[in-house]
């Protein structure tokens, strides 16, 4: 069956979203899906948050096929911590620039080049180069993370050099940052968003520390999606700035509607805040996945293998409390051999 929700009624969208929800059934499926997709798409999810929390959803469902409806990498991370389900993206075409500014052949040479230095690398990243790192994370657990690192132990964080940036200067550290950002982030206006709070001087600023410097220092809060969403619901205050990919003002209104929420503006045109590859995505495509079980992903199982090592300490560090994280920083083995892991992924 063809659909066109874009010029679909009100009637044939309701077909289709209820097509969805009886293939869900019939194939003992779940949808993903992140914060920074169309708002459709939240709507038919099973579960909808950010790279961290999708990647613990991943790890723990209890169903036979999962659809990520995200970006490349978050399938390939629900592929390799759920190997044995069949996972599938509604658009393969969905990628990560922010992931691909780290070639896996660049990223090991400098590491090569620092080998003393422990790899702290950000879930926007292709699967072989988390193969090469020893600890993964996200915005949400970035910061616990470093802070769980000994303090004489130097870090390489990679890629997003902001994100690096933020979270060495909360905890006063200096590390050595890969030169990457993402793109959506980086397109946001420093002189308009001071144009904006001059407008709305009721209004409060919630940016993603992905941002630069001169977004962030005009913040009232800094935090991954997730905490954007939850101080947008806990402060007081009736109007917020947000300044991070606008998909997130979905859910700010489902759960607040009497709050206004106002997207950031860009350095050029209104819709260059839009993360394209995230919109790939569409009602129809995630119909039409579950209807064929295609895309499917497939990650080489020696692959998946060497890159879940790091994913899993991310999630261990996440749910540690007290002194919990000590081992999982003592098991880590430095420096860093190149050739042990290329021997392992048998491409030496």
């Amino acid at each position: 069956m063809m659909h066109d929700s874009g010029s679909a009624s009100a009637e044939d969208r309701r077909t289709l979203i209820e097509e969805i929800q009886q293939l869900k059934s019939e194939r003992n499926a779940v949808v993903l899906a992140h914060y920074y997709q169309r708002g459709e798409i939240q709507d038919v999810a099973d579960d909808i948050g950010d790279s961290f929390k999708l990647a613990q959803e991943a790890a723990r469902t209890s169903a036979d096929v999962i659809v990520l409806a995200g970006v490349m990498f978050m399938a390939e991370t629900a592929k390799i911590l759920s190997p044995g389900k069949t996972v599938l993206i509604p658009d393969a075409k969905a990628g990560c620039p922010l992931a691909d500014s780290a070639p896996v052949q660049s990223f090991a040479s400098y590491r090569e080049q620092h080998p003393e230095h422990l790899a702290l690398t950000y879930i926007n990243s292709s699967t072989e180069v988390k193969a090469f790192s020893d600890i993964i994370c996200t915005s949400s657990v970035a910061r616990k993370i470093l802070a769980a690192i000994p303090k004489d132990q130097p870090v390489l964080f990679s890629p997003d050099e902001n994100l690096g940036r933020y979270i060495g200067e909360e905890l006063d550290r200096d590390m050595l940052l890969w030169k990457g950002n993402c793109l959506v982030h980086m397109r946001f206006s420093p002189e308009k968003l001071s144009e904006m709070r001059s407008q709305h001087p009721d209004a409060k600023v919630a940016a993603h520390p992905e941002c630069e410097r001169a977004i962030l220092d005009q913040a009232d809060f800094i935090g991954s999606t997730s905490a954007i969403l939850k101080y947008s619901q806990d402060n007081p205050a009736r109007k917020f700035i947000i300044v991070t990919e606008p998909g997130i003002i979905h859910q700010m209104k489902l759960a607040d509607p009497t709050k206004e929420y106002l997207p950031a503006p860009s350095r050029g045109w209104a819709s260059e805040n839009l993360c394209r590859n995230m919109k790939k995505n569409t009602l129809e495509k995630l119909h039409d996945s579950l209807l064929h079980l295609q895309p499917e992903i497939y990650v080489d199982e020696q692959l998946a293998e060497a890159a879940r090592t790091p994913i899993q300490r991310m999630l261990d560090i996440g749910a540690a409390s007290g002194d919990e994280h000590i081992d999982i920083i003592r098991s880590i083995e430095l420096p860093f051999q190149r050739s042990k892991i290329e021997r392992q992924l048998a491409i030496a």
